[in-house]
């Protein structure tokens, strides 16, 4: 019995099944019903649509390669002090003025490197009732073509000049007591031209190191003739060979030598930089004339036009005295870098 209620209930769902499919597909005839579709909110577009072609400029991104890069600093100290007639204290009314100039160009490409490096410096002070004096003459441009050979290691080439822009005199006093000047060099007297070929070891941006194997040296003294007679009116007695190592009668000298030039420019801090120089020279035919150089230079930025420079020289060269010589300078004034 119940195997027949299962097999009834199962005929009869079969059966409400295939009528309700044959309900759902009952055709309707709508052609002469008055329908009415409802309106879509979203806006429709009538009308023909007109495609125009459009021109497009295509951008030319220039490929050009800019390999150098220069870097121009001028500056500008100026230093004064008055005081009145009876001011108790002591002092001397005082002005100086000093400049300077450096240029430097970097052209890099491949393994091939080009670096000038140009400076420029002058200044005069002048104290009341004294003769005006130098504070500061110096020209001096560095030329240097490298190949470099490993990471760290370059062959390079270089030629450098030196000389002063005006008058050098020595001061002292005549039998009456008046201050009096002699004449003791002037620009190309003395004048440096030196030549190197070598190796340079560079092993970070802001230090290198040059060996130059193969060195020459011209000592340029032009006005030599003038310069032994100023030396004689004041000293009459003197014996006088050589004027800078140039033979007196000589307008120049030259040098075939070892050379090892050391330079650093770091930013130690923030705001201040150190710009160091060493240059050794020594003579293959002289080297108890070998001669020492160095230049210290540290400048703090107060702001980007105002700065706060020390300078100091170093120099030991027996051609000029046998005596150690130096020189320092402190300045503040007004500094301008470009580009910026």
């Amino acid at each position: 019995m119940r195997g027949l209620y299962a097999s009834l209930f199962l005929l009869f769902a079969v059966s409400a099944q295939a009528v309700a499919q044959e309900v759902d597909s009952i055709p309707v005839n709508i052609r002469d019903m008055d329908l009415k579709l409802k309106k879509s909110p979203l806006p429709s577009l009538r009308g023909n649509i007109l495609f125009k072609p459009v021109e497009i400029n295509p951008v030319v991104i220039s490929s050009k390669v800019n390999y150098w890069r220069t870097t121009t600093s001028i500056g500008l100290n100026i230093n004064q002090a008055s005081f009145s007639n009876n001011w108790t204290g002591g002092g001397v009314n005082s002005l100086a003025v000093g400049g300077l100039v450096n240029y430097k160009a970097d052209y890099v490409k491949d393994d091939y490197s080009y670096t000038s490096e140009l400076n420029l410096q002058y200044g005069k002070i002048k104290n009341k009732d004294q003769l005006q004096k130098k504070s500061q003459d110096r020209i001096f441009w560095d030329n240097k073509v490298a190949f470099q050979l490993s990471r760290t290691w370059y062959f390079y080439g270089a030629l450098t000049f030196e000389s002063q822009f005006d008058k050098g005199f020595s001061y002292d006093t005549d039998p009456l007591g008046n201050e009096r000047a002699t004449l003791i060099s002037k620009f190309m007297s003395p004048g440096y031209l030196t030549e190197s070929v070598g190796l340079e070891y560079k092993p970070v941006k802001y230090f290198s190191t040059r060996i130059g194997l193969g060195t020459a040296k011209q000592t340029f003294v032009l006005d030599n003739d003038q310069i032994t007679a100023a030396a004689l009116r004041r000293d009459s007695a003197a014996v006088i060979t050589d004027n800078y190592g140039v033979p007196v009668g000589d307008t120049f000298k030259n040098e075939a030598a070892f050379q090892l030039t050391a330079n650093l420019d770091k930013d130690i801090m923030s705001n201040v930089n150190l710009k160091l120089r060493y240059n050794l020279f020594m003579p293959y035919n002289e080297i108890n004339y070998t001669s020492h150089r160095l230049d210290v230079t540290v400048t703090a930025k107060v702001n980007r036009l105002i700065n706060v420079s020390v300078t100091g020289v170093g120099l030991y060269d027996r051609n000029v005295t046998s005596k150690i010589q130096g020189s320092q300078v402190l300045a503040m004034g007004f500094a301008f870098v470009f580009p910026r």
